[in-house]
C-alpha cells in the first residue's frame, strides 16, 4: 500500500481548512462594512440631533422666520404661531428620537451640560467624557460667534452588538466544527478498533487448525527416528507460530499485564532477533543501572521491539547500527530506539504511526501503527519520533509508567 491513500486524504483536510478560513474572512469583511455603514448613519443622526438642540437654544432662531414674510399683523401673528409649532414639534421629535446613541453635550471648557442614553455618576463625569473623546470625533455646536458646544458620543448598544456578533458567530461555529471533529475522530477511533479486534481474532482463529496440524506431525515425526536437528529446528517454527497467533489472540482482547523488567525483556528480544538480521546490523543493548518495572504483556512488547528492529533494518537498508537505551527515573521509563538510517522528514513525525503509511513498494503500513496501538494500550505509554536527521538516523522513544510494586 503506498502513502498516496494518506496524501490524498491530507491534502482534502487541507482543502477543507483554506474553505473554512475563506469562509470566516468573508464573514469578518462583511459584518465590518455593515458596521462601518452603521458607524456613518449614527454620526449623520447625532449632527441632526445637534442641529436640533442647537436651534432649540437659539434666541432668535424663530423670530427672524418673520423678516421677510410680507402679510398683515394679523396674519403674521397666526403664521408666526403655526411656524413656531411646526418647527417646535419637529424640533423636539428630532432630539426624542435618539433612543439609542449615548451623548454627552459639553462647553469649551469641558464642563458636562447634558447627557442622553447613558447613567452618569456625578464623581465619574470626568471619566466618561475622556472615553467618549477617544471613540468618536466631536460635533461642533455654534450657539454664536465666541461661544460653541461639542457634542461626544458612543456607539450605540445595537452597533457594539453587530461588532461583536461575527466573533460570536465563529466562535459558535468553531465550537460545532471542534465537536464534529473530536466525534469523527472517536468514531473513526472505534470503527478501527472493531477492525483492528476481527482481524486479530479471525488470525489468530485461522492459525489455529494448521499450527494444531504441524504440532502433530513434529510428534509422529519423533516416533519415526527423524534427525533430531530438524525435528528441534521444526519445533522453533512451530513455537513461533503459536506466538504470533498468540499476539494477535492479545491484540483483539485486554492482555494481562504483569510488572516486568524492561531491561529484561530487551535483552530476550535481542536474542531473538540478533540472528534473524543481516550480520552487517550490530544491535547494542544499553539498560539502565536499575531494575526498570513497568505493568506489561511480555509477548505484546516482545513484538514491539521486533517491529521497531525491522523498521531500524529497513531504513538502513540492511547494514549499520541500532540502539536501545533504557532510562529509569522515578515515575517513567524512556527506552530510546535510534538507528543510522536515511532518518525522517518532520513533516512525517506523526503521520507515520497512521494505518496505511508506509514509504516501501511493498508493505501494509501496519508495522508502527501496530506499535503505536500496543504502546498506548500500556498505563502511561506514549511513543514518538524524538528526533531525526536526514541521512544520519533516528531515534523512537516509548514512555511507560513505571510500576513501584
Amino acid at each position: 500500500m503506498s502513502r498516496s491513500i494518506y496524501d490524498s486524504r491530507q491534502r482534502w483536510a487541507y482543502i477543507f481548512i483554506m474553505i473554512a478560513v475563506l469562509i470566516v474572512i468573508a464573514t469578518v469583511v462583511f459584518s465590518n462594512s455593515l458596521s462601518k455603514k452603521l458607524a456613518t448613519e449614527e454620526r449623520i443622526k447625532a449632527e441632526v440631533w445637534a442641529e436640533a438642540m442647537n436651534i432649540l437654544t437659539a434666541p432668535d432662531t424663530l423670530n427672524n422666520l418673520d423678516d421677510e414674510i410680507l402679510l398683515s399683523y394679523e396674519a403674521l401673528e397666526k403664521k408666526h404661531k403655526e411656524t413656531e409649532s411646526t418647527l417646535m414639534n419637529l424640533i423636539l421629535k428630532i432630539i426624542n428620537s435618539n433612543t439609542s446613541i449615548p451623548t454627552i453635550l459639553c462647553d469649551e471648557n469641558d464642563s458636562v451640560s447634558s447627557y442622553k442614553n447613558i447613567d452618569i455618576p456625578e464623581k465619574d463625569a470626568d471619566t466618561f467624557l475622556k472615553k467618549f473623546k477617544t471613540k468618536n470625533p466631536p460635533i461642533v455646536i455654534k450657539i454664536d460667534e465666541k461661544e460653541s458646544q461639542y457634542l461626544y458620543y458612543d456607539d450605540s448598544v445595537f452597533l457594539k452588538r453587530l461588532l461583536m456578533f461575527p466573533y460570536i458567530q465563529l466562535s459558535v461555529v468553531f465550537a460545532f466544527i471542534m465537536l464534529s471533529f473530536f466525534a469523527l475522530i472517536s468514531v473513526k477511533k472505534a470503527e478501527q478498533n472493531k477492525v483492528w479486534v476481527g482481524l486479530s481474532k479471525e488470525t489468530a482463529h485461522q492459525l489455529g487448525t494448521p499450527i494444531s496440524s504441524l504440532i502433530a506431525w513434529v510428534e509422529y515425526l519423533k516416533i519415526k527416528d527423524v534427525d533430531g536437528i530438524y525435528l528441534k529446528e521444526m519445533e522453533k517454527d512451530v513455537k513461533r507460530l503459536e506466538t504470533i497467533a498468540d499476539r494477535f489472540s492479545k491484540i483483539g482482547s485486554n492482555p494481562d499485564l504483569l510488572p516486568l523488567n524492561i531491561n529484561d525483556l530487551i535483552k530476550s528480544s535481542y536474542e531473538y532477533m540478533s540472528t534473524r538480521v543481516s550480520s552487517k546490523v550490530k544491535i547494542d543493548i544499553e539498560p539502565s543501572d536499575e531494575p526498570a518495572l513497568v505493568l506489561i504483556n511480555e509477548s505484546l512488547f516482545s513484538w514491539v521491539t521486533e517491529n521497531l528492529t525491522k523498521n531500524a533494518v529497513d531504513a538502513m537498508e540492511g547494514q549499520g547500527k541500532i540502539t536501545y537505551h533504557v532510562e529509569n527515573n522515578t515515575k517513567k521509563v524512556y527506552i530510546d530506539v535510534s538507528d543510522t538510517g536515511k532518518g525522517i522528514p518532520k513533516s512525517r513525525f506523526k503521520t507515520i504511526f497512521i494505518p496505511g503509511y508506509t514509504t516501501k513498494a511493498r508493505g501494509w503500513g501496519l508495522g508502527l501503527s501496530l506499535v503505536k496501538r500496543i504502546i498506548e494500550s500500556y498505563p502511561g505509554g506514549k511513543i514518538y519520533v524524538k528526533n531525526s536527521e536526514t541521512g544520519k538516523g533516528s531515534t523512537f522513544r516509548i514512555e511507560l509508567r513505571k510500576h513501584h510494586g
